[in-house]
């Protein structure tokens, strides 16, 4: 198989944001490499799908080893796999932390090293992470110390690696969004979280699509953390 087409490698990519991205980079030409805990196989020959919990260390890197063998190059890894879990502070259980740890934390990790390990001998190469406009914007409305805990990192390594690699032509930016309308929150609570935003309504993940296609094709563009968030990070 050619390995002159671009390839994605897209985290979390079953449903929702995830299954947008999919669907775009697909649209631009690009092969995909699509993983999550529930993905099914495709039938697509420009996708290759590959099921796993990206908290397990080892997912990452097969995940990176297998898109390499079977399409030759990475171009682009978007981090967009992460739960969310809304508590106070001290009601937050041992479970709950190791699970935001491992998915948010580790995930991230783990595959981001391994790709940019492949982008490196490339010499070129993307990471894109989805992260959180409550890093920058914490709300009593939704107490959440684990998301800014473990997207906050991201937020800060996404700067790291920036400059870490910017003259071995890697670029890493982020996109933090605000709620976006997705199949994890109930329609009954839309009323609630619109308000939640200065512009009044949630976002659509065509607004994340967007913004991460954007970072995709801005070349000048490094060490970004793009908000897409209604307004959030500015103020209420």
């Amino acid at each position: 198989m050619s390995n002159a087409q671009k390839v994605a490698v897209i985290t979390g990519a079953s449903q929702g944001i995830g299954a947008a991205l999919v669907g775009a980079y697909l649209d631009r030409g690009y092969r995909v490499v699509a993983t999550s805990r529930s993905i099914q196989p495709s039938s697509n020959p420009d996708v290759l799908a590959i099921a796993g919990d990206i908290g397990d260390p080892a997912t990452g890197p097969r995940v990176i080893a297998e898109a390499l063998a079977r399409f030759g190059r990475i171009d682009t890894l978007v981090n967009n796999a992460g739960i969310f879990t809304a508590s106070p502070f001290t009601a937050f259980t041992a479970e709950q932390y190791d699970a935001n740890i491992s998915t948010n934390l580790a995930g991230f990790f783990h595959i981001t090293q391994a790709a940019v390990e492949a982008m490196e001998k490339q010499g070129r190469g993307h990471v894109v992470s989805i992260t959180t406009s409550l890093v920058d914007h914490a709300n009593s409305n939704v107490p959440s110390v684990l998301a800014s805990l473990t997207k906050g990192g991201i937020n800060a390594a996404t700067r790291s690696l920036a400059i870490e690699y910017a003259k071995r032509g890697i670029r890493v930016n982020a996109v933090s969004p605000g709620i976006i309308k997705t199949p994890m929150h109930a329609e009954e609570t839309h009323e609630f979280l619109s308000a939640l935003h200065p512009v009044g309504h949630m976002g659509d993940t065509s607004d994340i699509v967007d913004a991460v296609l954007y970072l995709e094709n801005a070349q000048f563009v490094t060490g970004e953390i793009l908000h897409v968030d209604g307004g959030q990070s500015a103020g209420h």
